[in-house]
């Protein structure tokens, strides 16, 4: 596996253990010769996982939409910057590139990344591991979200763990190296009598 996509907020949130955790994976990534792919910014924990890559001399590849550069967020120092049109086109560049994802805290954005690539993983259109750092409990609910959703049947159970949950970074890391992808979806309707 040589290069991650990691989602994560453009703010920092409300503890310093989220910036504190991106930068420490982020020098995983770079210890373990990864590289990371991401959205380009120089903000908020996106920023800090990049400044701790490009800090440990790892490689960084930014893919950020045009309307973002203007505003001056694009971070000035990535290994490169891929400008793309719309958002739709940075979530398509991004998993082209990656061989696995990764989702750090964030907002509806970071949701909104993280749900498309557990959704193409369910229909077959991906193999690659999908993980989240659980930094701080931050995705606690959205694991039991998950849990909620196979328990009322609108999640096929063997999806309960499509997504490799932990706490650690170096530990996360070593799950992706035994991750086996789910089953392709079934669309089948069982009849009810």
């Amino acid at each position: 596996m040589k290069r991650i996509a990691v989602f994560c907020g453009s703010s920092a949130g409300a503890s310093p253990v989220y910036t504190e955790e991106a930068v420490a994976l982020g020098k995983e990534l770079t210890r373990r010769e990864m590289e990371l792919v991401y959205g380009g910014s120089c903000i908020g924990l996106m920023g800090a996982i990049a400044d701790s890559m490009v800090e440990s001399g790892g490689k960084v590849i930014g893919v950020l939409p045009d309307f973002l550069q203007e505003k001056e967020i694009a971070h000035p120092a990535l290994s490169e910057l891929i400008v793309v049109k719309s958002m739709h086109e940075r979530k398509a560049k991004m998993t082209e590139l990656a061989d696995g994802f990764i989702t750090l805290p964030g907002g509806a954005g970071t949701m909104e990344e993280f749900f498309e690539i557990f959704t193409w993983a369910q229909l077959g259109l991906h193999k690659k591991p999908l993980g989240i750092l659980n930094i701080n409990h931050y995705y606690d609910p959205l694991v039991g979200l998950i849990n909620h959703m196979a328990d009322a049947e609108f999640l096929q159970d063997q999806y309960r763990t499509i997504t490799i949950v932990d706490s650690d970074p170096k530990q996360l890391l070593d799950k992706f190296a035994t991750y086996t992808p789910p089953g392709i979806k079934s669309f089948i309707q069982v009849s009810q009598t």
